[in-house]
């Protein structure tokens, strides 16, 4: 049975944020809630938690895994980033987007896309997330919860989301919100210029954006 903290999603509590970087540090895998629908995630560089993650999601090792960052300068480590990609990043984080990005050495090859070399980034705009980020010191895996991206009309509840993933993460948080059942919008920024790839929360803005860096 998993752990549940009850964390504050404006003021999350450190008591609770360091507990579960602990966790985190030690392999456990975790259902947390980002700005657009709930995730499961774990440490990016502990191997074992990472594959977890992917017999939960049952996604194959070809399957790249997005991940959260802190912020403009913690992409930069993990991703090459051009002078109009940066500029395109400074406009929308944090936000609800995702950008495909040129993974550099530091982004492990499960995580990664092994055709291509590509990772995707996120700097979500949700306070537990920055929190558990800035304790940890390096990016969370940040894949959908198999139940939680439903249509509008079909909202999940989160009862009903966490008693599916019960038993199989080690770590839940309950925030007190409802469900997110948006996606983020992925962006990709390997070219250049911007480009859609998937419609979520947020995609208006950023095709506006795209337009003006055009």
């Amino acid at each position: 049975m998993a752990t549940v903290f009850t964390i504050h999603p404006d003021t999350p509590q450190m008591r609770w944020i360091e507990k579960i970087m602990d966790a985190l540090r030690d392999g456990a895998v975790l259902l947390y809630p980002t700005d657009t629908v709930y995730a499961i995630g774990c440490d990016l560089n502990v191997k074992s938690a990472v594959e977890r993650v992917r017999q939960i999601k049952q996604l194959s090792s070809d399957k790249p895994l997005t991940f959260l960052c802190s912020s403009l300068s913690d992409i930069a480590s993990y991703a090459y980033v051009t002078d109009s990609a940066y500029r395109t990043l400074k406009r929308l984080i944090p936000g609800p987007y995702t950008f495909l990005l040129p993974a550099t050495k530091l982004v492990p090859r499960l995580v990664m896309s092994p055709k291509r070399k590509t990772t995707g980034i996120r700097v979500p705009d949700n306070a537990i997330c920055q929190a558990l980020l800035q304790a940890l010191g390096n990016p969370i895996i940040s894949t959908s919860a198999p139940t939680a991206c439903h249509k509008a009309d079909t909202q999940i509840s989160k009862a009903e989301l966490f008693d599916q993933l019960d038993g199989l993460v080690d770590v839940m948080i309950e925030d007190g919100e409802p469900v997110g059942y948006q996606v983020s919008t992925m962006l990709d920024l390997t070219g250049k210029e911007p480009v859609i790839t998937r419609k979520g929360l947020g995609w208006e803005a950023a095709a506006a954006w795209a337009v003006e860096a055009s």
